[in-house]
């Protein structure tokens, strides 16, 4: 059960109208790594968590707390396009051609489709998509995951910070900066609470039954590259991660199976079939 609290948490109020801002600040509204891409994903992770307790809170807390942050840089964008020009010649009506060109970096959308409000879109214009989001049931995976989408959150939040002179949309910026700066540690946090409490060791499944053959690629790094620096790396030598194996290094990648030769499709799918003779033309059916 959900219910709302008119109060913002923290003010969303600019000094003045900033339409083009306004088109900016949608990356961080309804943008991959938005406030919409993590309140729902937060969200999805604690509704589909089948642990009662501390991590469905975590999950579910959080995912509301984006809510709110949603509201927050709705809010915003709301404001940043009030009283904003409509046309050029308004926005050029004091001969003044920094207005001008602040009109021109605006999104004709914000008032054609939004009559002067927020949209469910990134900075230019493509729709939010659920696809953005991922809730694997896999607590570990999830919260690997969540790390990264409070970096790259947190990354182009500080972009915006410096394409703006209001102080008030700073003022609010610097809000969200803190508050992903808490998400980034709490969810790096978790994953060693995870550990912890015994349930997870990998972000896959940890006892998955590997075959011998696999076990001697599991820690070996393939160097793919010119010259031999990635063998400086700590992930070419030395203890695993994981506790688990030791790491190697392979200068050259080694094929270890044949060229593929596949036989003749399905004539019905209408393919080019291999010439006739060649090893991979196959029967074809009546």
């Amino acid at each position: 059960m959900f219910s709302h609290i008119k109060d913002l948490q923290f003010e969303a109020k600019p000094d003045g109208p900033d339409a083009a801002f306004a088109r900016r600040l949608q990356e961080v509204l309804g943008g991959k790594w938005g406030e919409m891409t993590v309140a729902t994903q937060y969200l999805f992770q604690g509704w589909s968590c089948r642990l009662p307790g501390k991590y469905k809170d975590l999950l579910l807390d959080v995912g509301t707390e984006e809510v709110g942050h949603v509201e927050m840089i709705c809010t915003m964008i709301a404001r940043l396009l009030d009283s904003a020009p409509l046309s050029v010649q308004e926005a050029a009506a004091e001969d003044n051609p920094m207005l001008a060109a602040i009109y021109a970096g605006s999104n004709p959308a914000h008032f054609i489709h939004a009559g002067s409000g927020p949209l469910p879109a990134d900075s230019n214009g493509v729709p939010w998509n659920g696809a953005f989001i991922t809730a694997s049931g896999n607590l570990l995976a999830d919260f690997h995951l969540n790390v990264t989408a409070e970096a790259q959150g947190r990354l182009q939040v500080a972009r915006l910070f410096n394409m703006t002179d209001d102080p008030g949309v700073k003022k609010m910026l610097r809000f969200l900066l803190a508050r992903d700066t808490m998400h980034q540690n709490m969810w790096l946090a978790a994953i060693e609470q995870l550990k912890e409490d015994g349930l997870e060791e990998m972000p896959v499944p940890e006892a998955f039954p590997d075959a011998e053959q696999e076990n001697a690629f599991a820690y070996q790094y393939i160097d793919f590259s010119e010259g031999q620096e990635a063998a400086e790396g700590r992930w070419a030598s030395g203890p695993s991660p994981d506790g688990k194996g030791e790491f190697s290094y392979q200068a050259q990648p080694t094929a270890h199976a044949g060229e593929p030769v596949l036989p003749a499709g399905d004539p019905r799918l209408y393919g080019t079939p291999p010439p006739a003779g060649s090893s991979g033309a196959g029967k074809k059916k009546k």
